[in-house]
Parts: C-alpha cells; sequence; structure tokens
C-alpha cells in the first residue's frame, strides 16, 4: 500500500500549495500564480531526482525519452496547467473549500477522459458514482451567494474545468511514466515530474512576456513568498506521480479526496472560509460517488 501513503502525502501538501497560490492571485493574477508552482517547484524537483537516481543506482536505469513518453507528458502538461489556473480562479470566486472540492470531480471526469481518449472501459458501478458525484456536487454549490457579489456560478464553471483538465493530466501522466521506465516507479516519477515541470515553466514564462509582463515580475519580485508553493508544489506533485506509477489513476485519485477535509479546517482557519449542514452532507456524496468510480 506504498502507494497510499504517497497519494496521503501528496494531498496535504497540494492543499499548502494551493493556500500559498491563493494569496498570490491579488499581485500576480491567476497565471503567474500558476507559473509559482512550476517555476519555483523546478529546483526542489531536480534535486529529487537526483537522489532517485542515487536510491535506484544509475547503472539500473533505462528511461525511453521516445514518442511513447512524450505525448501523454506533453498532453498532461497542457491539460495541468489549465487545471491549475481554473481551479485557483475557481477558489478565488467560490471560496477555497468549495473549490477544492469541485476539484474532486477529477475522479469522474477522469473516467470520461480515459474513455474518450485511451479507450477506458466504465461498468454500471462506474456511471452510477459519476451520476451521485454530479449530483453532490450541484447540492454543494447551489445556490450560494459569495460576498454578495454573485461570484458562485463562474467559480463552479471554473471548478468543474478544472476537474476535467486534471482528470485528463493524471490519466497522461501515468501513461507517460510507466513508458520511461516501467520498471523503476521512484525514479520515472521524479524524472517525469521534472522533464513536465521544465517544459511548463518554459511555456508559461513565454506566455507571461507575451501577454501580461507585470504578472512575471510580481512573480519574481516575490520570489521569497514563493519557495513555500514551490516546495509543497514539487513534494504534491512527486507524491503523485510516485501513486500513479503504483496504481491506476482512479484509485489514486479516489484516496486523494482526502484533500477535501483537508482543505475544509485550512479554509476555515486561514481563510475564515465556513460550510453551511447542506454542503458537509453534500460532500459526503461526493466522496461516496468518487469511491463508487474509482471502485472498478
Amino acid at each position: 500500500m506504498l502507494w497510499a501513503g504517497a497519494t496521503i502525502a501528496a494531498a496535504a501538501f497540494q492543499v499548502a500549495r494551493n493556500a500559498f497560490q491563493r494569496g498570490m492571485m491579488a499581485s500576480s493574477g491567476p497565471w503567474g500564480a500558476t507559473l509559482v508552482r512550476f517555476l519555483f517547484g523546478l529546483p526542489f524537483s531536480i534535486a529529487l531526482t537526483f537522489l532517485a537516481i542515487l536510491a535506484t543506482g544509475p547503472e539500473r536505469i533505462d528511461p525511453h525519452f521516445g514518442i511513447a513518453f512524450w505525448w501523454p507528458a506533453l498532453l498532461g502538461a497542457t491539460a495541468q496547467v489549465l487545471a491549475t489556473a481554473a481551479v485557483l480562479q475557481a477558489m478565488h470566486q467560490a471560496g477555497f473549500a468549495i473549490g477544492t472540492a469541485l476539484q474532486q470531480s477529477s475522479v469522474p471526469l477522469a473516467a470520461l477522459a480515459g474513455l474518450i481518449v485511451f479507450g477506458d472501459r466504465l461498468s454500471p458501478l462506474g456511471w452510477g458514482g459519476v451520476a451521485i458525484t454530479t449530483a453532490g456536487l450541484a447540492v454543494l454549490v447551489w445556490p450560494r451567494d459569495v460576498g454578495g457579489e454573485g461570484r458562485l456560478l463562474p467559480g463552479v464553471a471554473f471548478g468543474t474545468l478544472s476537474g476535467l483538465l486534471f482528470g485528463l493530466a493524471l490519466n497522461g501522466f501515468r501513461h507517460a511514466g510507466l513508458a520511461l521506465e516501467p520498471h523503476h516507479p521512484f525514479f520515472a516519477a521524479m524524472a517525469s515530474v521534472t522533464l513536465i515541470q521544465a517544459v511548463q515553466t518554459l511555456g508559461l514564462v513565454v506566455f507571461l512576456l507575451w501577454r501580461d509582463p507585470a504578472a512575471l515580475r510580481a512573480v519574481i519580485a516575490g520570489w521569497r513568498g514563493s519557495l513555500g508553493a514551490g516546495l509543497f508544489g514539487a513534494l504534491a506533485s512527486s507524491g503523485w506521480f510516485f501513486a500513479l506509477n503504483l496504481a491506476p489513476a482512479a484509485a489514486v485519485r479516489s484516496l486523494g479526496v482526502i484533500e477535501m477535509p483537508i482543505a475544509a479546517v485550512a479554509g476555515h482557519r486561514v481563510f475564515r472560509e465556513a460550510l453551511t449542514v447542506r454542503q458537509i452532507f453534500a460532500g459526503i456524496a461526493v466522496c461516496i460517488g468518487v469511491v463508487m468510480t474509482a471502485g472498478l
């Protein structure tokens, strides 16, 4: 059950990273805050990759950097960048805990993405899980006015979009890691994280240089505060990638729903957010739905 421990740790690190990033939205916007995750996480990922090489033994590693690795890696990288920006926007619009809960829609949406892109099949139980999760998410966020500003529906849209994109990314990362080095999952996970983060960092830097240089300057100026987001981001990504190299994406994401209660506590303590009784029961329904979906 090594993958389970890696998943739980990744979920906790991800909540910490999201909290750091959410606080950067005001100064650098969603794309700048998204860049923080990859740019400042890259040095830590490189260090973890060297650790994985030493732990595995350089002479035992036989990586394959062919098209079988790069096409799912690039698909996952693009989806993850867009998903990160979307979930940060959802948290900004609908609140930290609600945005995190909407992100859990990646479990059933990952099943749909897997069906369309990778040819994965769903059982009747899986479709039942999709239905329950969707209903739970609808009840979770309907109809609550956030701060009297009517920002809930955009938050729901961004949160659900992030779930779809994260689901697509999970499938891509799993296939990329297995193609890179199927016999040494720790090395495959760390090396995949580093290569993908390097691509994501380069792409976002070029994009911000073109579209929003001020956001890029804000990211660089706030480098001290960004180191925390980078560290937790690298640890979270490493945990997810390692778990995905040991277990199917649906099982990993299902256990990762433990992120929801962690985020609820963080949202209450850090951002002074509160959940209603209705939203708590709806969150429980979401948990049941994702477990059904992942138990295929």
